[in-house]
């Protein structure tokens, strides 16, 4: 099925092309013609399928029907849970809405960066506002951003948001908009919190699930190397050396820990950037833009900044530290292996992290190799998950009874 079977306008599809894409992601195939009919929908994808054209293509062709020349009003809102997820999203709006004329205006605002020149470039009026949650609130107090315009409302990586404690500042901007609008959903999983906030928010959804619930990437080949905590780093370098890996995209746990990391990795002439909350949006966005050009080998990053790496072709994925929750690991590993194309994600496991490689290999339904490096192995090997034990019938509650009133000892008769 190519994209002009999808009902998409012709300026859409010749920037589609330019992109170099012919044939939708089943996200797309299912997402595009449900948007494109007005439908609510609720759509549970992994990462790197495709999400973001699944949600901004249609819009983009039901908004560019009618234009406002003058102050234009925000008729379609994208609420994202990261500036570099805002970011990622901006930039699909503008590459994908390129030829359509006359031009949607976009606009994304994000926390970490000065207000004021955002306060400025949203006078001229927009099209389409991508936004996280803080930093809406705050143009809202001042007056700056009106919503009783918007005709779609688009909640990207809802689970994420949840995660991150934004479910109260999503119901105050909820409240800020018409009742009557479309709503889109789009997230990496359907949790039980994820279908909670459905309720009262979705009507008479369009429901899409592309994968299994919690499943990794089949394209991507996972490995758990066995080593001893302290000699992760060491482990690290090496593998980075003796393959020549060029671009690698390594996750820590903690702020701290990314930025310990990367002092390693420079000392031994490893060019490497952390990227995580308290990083400034200027030096987040100056390491991701270098990695993605090649410029940087190794980007070290926490779960949050992580969030809206979108990368062509990431070979590389490595959990230095297994994430505290086992859902994190499919976001991570998800940033290779996408768009069809094959990845690779290791993990650095060591003795205090089997109980959480369980966790993993329990959520993702599969067992994950456990292999070991010469010259870094440790004594602690993480046992293979125990087989299942066949159920034990129960017992009859009679015969019980009987067995133990047959073994009481008789009362002597006086």
């Amino acid at each position: 099925m190519p994209f002009s079977s999808l009902g998409l306008s012709d300026p859409l599809l010749r920037a589609i092309a330019d992109a170099g894409y012919s044939i939708p992601s089943p996200i797309q195939a299912q997402a595009i013609p449900a948007v494109l009919e007005g439908n609510d929908v609720l759509a549970a994808a992994q990462t790197g399928t495709g999400k973001t054209a699944g949600f901004t293509l249609p819009i983009l062709h039901r908004l560019s029907q009618k234009t406002y020349s003058k102050n234009r009003p925000i008729r379609a809102l994208i609420l994202t849970p990261t500036r570099e997820l805002a970011a990622q999203i901006g930039e699909s709006v503008n590459k994908y809405g390129t030829h359509l004329h006359p031009r949607l205006r976009s606009e994304v605002v994000f926390g970490g960066v000065k207000i004021n020149p955002q306060i400025s470039r949203l006078k001229g009026g927009v099209d389409i506002l991508v936004a996280t949650p803080g930093r809406l609130l705050d143009l809202i107090n001042q007056h700056v951003v009106k919503l009783n315009y918007v005709e779609t409302l688009i909640l990207d990586e809802a689970d994420r948001m949840l995660d991150m404690g934004f479910i109260r500042d999503i119901r105050k901007i909820i409240g800020f908009l018409p009742k009557k609008r479309q709503n889109l959903l789009f997230s990496a999983t359907f949790s039980a919190d994820i279908r909670k906030l459905t309720t009262g928010l979705l009507v008479n959804p369009i429901k899409i699930e592309v994968a299994a619930r919690n499943t990794a990437a089949e394209l991507v080949d996972q490995v758990a190397y066995l080593v001893d905590k302290t000699d992760k780093s060491k482990l690290l370098c090496h593998l980075i050396k003796e393959h020549n890996w060029q671009q690698v995209l390594v996750f820590t746990t903690t702020k701290h820990g990314a930025n310990r990391l990367t002092e390693k990795l420079n000392k031994v002439n490893i060019n490497a950037a952390a990227i995580h909350g308290n990083k400034s949006q200027s030096a987040r966005t100056k390491a991701l833009a270098g990695f993605k050009a090649n410029n940087l080998r190794v980007l070290v990053a926490t779960d949050v900044a992580a969030r809206g790496i979108d990368i062509n072709l990431l070979p590389h994925v490595i959990n230095f530290e297994l994430p505290r929750v086992p859902e994190d690991y499919v976001h991570r590993i998800g940033r290779t292996g996408r768009a069809g194309e094959e990845g690779e994600a290791i993990s650095l496991v060591s003795h205090d992290e089997y109980k959480t490689l369980r966790l993993v290999e329990k959520l993702i339904g599969k067992e994950i190799k456990r292999e070991q490096i010469p010259g870094f192995e440790t004594s602690k090997i993480a046992p293979p998950i125990p087989p299942k034990q066949p159920r034990q019938p129960r017992r009859n509650k009679n015969t019980n009874q009987q067995k133990k009133a047959n073994s009481s000892p008789r009362r002597k008769k006086y």
